[in-house]
C-alpha cells in the first residue's frame, strides 16, 4: 500500500489518537506524542505539511513495532480501509 502523500504532522498527530498517542508537549514545529498503551512509547513529529515520505514511513514504522502490527495492518487502519 502507498503511503499517503498529503498528510501533515498535526493529521498524523490525530490519526495516532485511535491508538492512544496524545500530544504531550510542543517545541518549536515538533509535536512530541505519548502513549501509554503496550508500556510507554514517545515519538516525536515534524508539524510540517506535507511531511516527506521518508519520515512519514519512519514514523510509521517505529509505532507499528510498539504496537507489534505489521506496517500494512496499520496503514490500512488509519486510512479506514
Amino acid at each position: 500500500m502507498r503511503l499517503p502523500r498529503d498528510w501533515g504532522g498535526l493529521e498524523l498527530a490525530q490519526l495516532l489518537r485511535r491508538y492512544g498517542y496524545e500530544i504531550t508537549r510542543q517545541t518549536g514545529s515538533h509535536l512530541r506524542l505519548t502513549t501509554q498503551l503496550q508500556g510507554q512509547h514517545h515519538i516525536t513529529i515534524p508539524q510540517h505539511k506535507p511531511l516527506r515520505l521518508g519520515t512519514l514511513n519512519g514514523i510509521l514504522k517505529e509505532v507499528a513495532m510498539h504496537l507489534d502490527l505489521e506496517l500494512e495492518t496499520l496503514l490500512e487502519s488509519l486510512l479506514g480501509k
